[in-house]
């Protein structure tokens, strides 16, 4: 027996077999009774066709002479009806002519000569059979892709929209973050500036020390190379290195070093120490709290608290310390007496290799040589040599660190006034910080008319007022010493002096063994 192989159909296969010879029709009948087909017989063409019409089979194999209709024209129709059909033709050898009509007109999937083998008609039905299956089921699968595609393409279009939509979600909710961030970031390093504020309001005199120091010890960062998280650990050590001062007596703040003796010295060497340690439990300011507790090492390894030298010392530390010594000489913090800019950068550029990194120092002046710097942070004249017009470059301070003037503030006539006035109440010469150009103005209209501007009073003229009637009268406080009113020779001398007694009295202090 020979089973019909024709995959997983929905149904038994089907087949149609004509002919006009009932015995032909029972020879095919008993030929396929075991085969897993059902098999249906019509004895004409007409017959045939009208089964076709109410009935749905597999494959037709129809004998070629017929009468009324034959083979080759049965089969013609067939195709027009179903040409999924499998059509079989049935002839004899002298059949050759009708046989070709059949092929050309019919499209004929076998013919098979009579009489002919039951094995070889069945393997035939069994061909054509699994040809037609495969063919429906090529369709099928195809339509079936062609489905899939489109409801896929419908899918990516929606998992685009979708796709779409929640980027947009986390895009915002992103960009809340980073603004939730800056906004934790501003307040953070507002914070670290407030705190450098409270150390400065303990010690009036060095009011907005901290900022200055930070601004240049970022642009020397800058310069350097240093990443941004890099720079930003600088100026957080640079606006709070003096933190650690906080706890000491007013009379070791108010004293310039030169003016300390030996016991008040080593108290005031512990503020970098304590200063670090009361960053320790900040993450956010780890890095700054190293920086800040090597920034009085020196390059040559005379510094404190732990003498550390050269590459020991970490580069923040380096360059905080050239920058606080800066500004420290124009405040007369280190020598008892003011250092103009350009003097406290001689002295501190004459110490690269000795206190100082040789190569930040190189860095040092190309900050204070870049125009751009000089006209972000501006020049500092007397009151005697404001004039109206001129904008201030930094935020004005009084002694006591209360902010008189922000940085932009335009100076009319009467707010001159009013400063000079203060300036003469306070006993206080005041360093007023205008932009570069303005102040070059004003020093080369002072060489020429040193008079003062008609209409604006000399600073000279603002004298301390005269004792109330009967009271005793008042003892002048003795003028703070100004290194830029000496000669020369003798500016170089007392800041020389001062630095020197300041090498050979400091050394390293040692935890443990100088407490």
């Amino acid at each position: 027996m020979f089973e019909i192989d024709v995959g997983v159909p929905s149904r038994r296969p089907s087949v149609l077999a004509v002919d006009d010879e009932p015995g032909i029709l029972s020879a095919l009948k008993r030929m396929f009774r075991k085969e897993e087909i059902d098999l249906f017989t019509a004895g004409s063409g007409p017959e045939a066709l009208a089964f076709l019409a109410e009935n749905e089979v597999d494959c037709v194999i129809s004998d070629m002479r017929m009468p009324e209709m034959d083979g080759a024209q049965l089969l013609e129709q067939v195709r027009n009806l179903a040409p999924q059909t499998v059509r079989i033709l049935l002839t004899g050898h002298a059949d050759t002519a009708s046989t070709i009509a059949a092929i050309n007109q019919g499209q004929v999937s076998r013919y098979v000569h009579k009489p002919w083998n039951d094995n070889e008609l069945v393997l035939v039905v069994r061909e054509g059979l699994q040809t037609k299956w495969l063919a429906q089921e090529r369709d099928r699968l195809q339509e079936l892709t062609r489905t899939q595609k489109e409801e896929l393409a419908r899918l990516n279009a929606e998992l685009e929209d979708r796709v779409r939509a929640r980027t947009a979600e986390l895009a915002q909710t992103n960009s809340f973050l980073e603004l939730a961030h800056k906004d934790l970031r501003t307040t953070f390093v507002n914070a670290v500036k407030s705190f450098s504020t409270l150390i400065e309001l303990r010690s009036p005199a060095i009011a907005g020390h901290g900022k200055r120091v930070a601004d240049l010890a970022r642009a020397i960062a800058a310069r350097l190379g240093l990443s941004p998280s890099d720079q930003q650990d600088i100026l957080f050590a640079a606006l709070l290195h003096d933190i650690g001062k906080i706890g000491l007596a007013d009379a070791d703040l108010d004293r310039s070093w030169a003016q300390l003796d030996l016991p008040a010295r080593k108290r005031l060497q512990s503020h970098p120490h304590k200063g670090a340690a009361a960053l320790m439990g900040l993450a956010e300011l780890k890095h700054a709290a190293s920086f800040i507790k090597a920034h009085h090492e020196r390059w040559d390894g005379t510094g404190y608290p732990l003498g550390l030298e050269g590459e020991e010392i970490p580069v923040g530390a380096r360059i905080i310390a050239i920058c606080e010594d800066f500004d420290e000489l124009q405040l007369g913090l280190l020598t008892g007496a003011r250092a103009t800019a350009e003097q406290a950068r001689g002295v501190v550029a004459r110490g690269a290799g000795k206190r100082y990194d040789p190569r930040l120092i190189e860095l040092f002046e190309a900050v204070l040589d870049d125009p751009s710097w000089a006209s972000d942070r501006g020049r500092f004249v007397t009151t005697d040599q404001l004039r109206p017009g001129m904008q201030l470059a930094r935020d004005l301070h009084a002694a006591n660190g209360v902010l008189l003037l922000a940085a932009g503030f335009k100076l009319d006539d009467t707010m001159i006034r009013q400063l000079r006035d203060f300036e003469a109440t306070e006993r206080k010469t005041m360093q007023v910080a205008v932009l570069d150009a303005q102040a070059q103005a004003a020093l080369a209209g002072l060489a020429q008319a040193p008079e003062a501007a008609p209409g604006v009073a000399a600073h000279a003229e603002h004298a301390a007022p005269p004792p109330r009637p009967g009271a005793a009268p008042e003892q002048p406080a003795p003028a703070e010493p100004a290194v830029g009113t000496l000669p020369p020779e003798q500016q170089a001398e007392l800041i020389r002096k001062a630095l020197e007694r300041d090498v050979r009295e400091a050394r390293p202090i040692v935890p443990g063994r100088d407490d």
